[in-house]
């Protein structure tokens, strides 16, 4: 109550002498790749919604920090942490030793794999259907990084990289391009009530998410503590449920108590 009063009264003086008082800056600026459905979008009223969103939230909640979401595309979120100016990354980033060596992530809280999907018309029908094809993927993301190593191998005959998954899908169903290699959950969320697009097949990753930071971010054990015990409080399954429709498997990480990534 305190608190309250006195900034009330720095409001009126500042009113009064002509000032306007600068907004209260949170505790963490989180950047998100916002269209990256279901883990973080925009709602029909506006407001950042999804999974990774939820997720933030009450971890900040359970830190006792502020929290404001910034909009970034994926690819400027690796500089936006490394040069400070925001404290967590999400957008259903991968873990990966590459990142590790100059990142630090707290433990995963999703396992998840890749997908090709493409027009329900197409005649691709497995990976071995994408000789001389081109593809979709999301600059910079798990899908890129396989999709880029696995070029020679599948004879695939272009990449085309997009910031986000509506627009690649967009191009998808307009036949600019012949697939999209992206997350499974999130595509799997997207179509949905789309008939016009399938999942063609699936790409075994063994990948994990979890927030990303700098390695140095003093915040890291209270994020670590506050996705404990969102585990064991069963927060994130009930999360999971929620915006995939299916609970998580009870050997996965939004289930797991795990330690950090080194």
């Amino acid at each position: 109550m305190k608190t309250f009063i006195h900034a009330a009264c720095l409001g009126l003086a500042a009113a009064f002498s002509g000032f306007t008082l600068p907004a209260a800056a949170a505790d963490w600026t989180v950047g998100a790749n916002i269209g990256n459905v279901p883990w973080e979008f925009q709602n029909a009223r506006g407001e950042y919604v999804g999974f990774e969103i939820d997720l933030i939230n009450e971890v900040a909640r359970l830190a006792g920090k502020s929290v404001q979401i910034e909009n970034i595309p994926f690819n400027g979120l690796f500089p936006a942490v490394q040069s400070n100016r925001i404290q967590i990354a999400i957008s259903s980033i991968t873990i990966t030793p590459r990142r590790l060596t100059t990142l630090g992530f707290a433990q995963p809280y999703y396992d998840a794999d890749q997908s090709l999907s493409v027009a329900k018309s197409s005649k691709i029908m497995s990976l071995e259907d994408l000789s001389g094809k081109t593809v979709g993927v999301d600059t910079a993301s798990t899908g890129d990084i396989w999709a880029t190593a696995n070029k020679a191998r599948y004879k695939i005959g272009d990449i085309a990289r997009y910031e986000g998954l509506a627009p690649a899908m967009l191009d998808l169903a307009n036949g600019r391009i012949d697939g999209y290699i992206s997350d499974l959950p999130a595509v799997a969320y997207y179509i949905k009530d789309k008939p016009q697009y399938r999942v063609a097949a699936r790409i075994v990753s063994g990948e994990h998410y979890s927030f990303m930071f700098a390695k140095n971010f003093a915040d890291a054990p209270k994020i670590q503590a506050a996705l404990t015990q969102l585990k064991r409080e069963g927060f994130v399954a009930r999360a999971h449920e929620k915006w995939f429709g299916v609970p998580p498997p009870v050997d996965s990480a939004s289930v797991q108590l795990l330690d950090a990534p080194h």
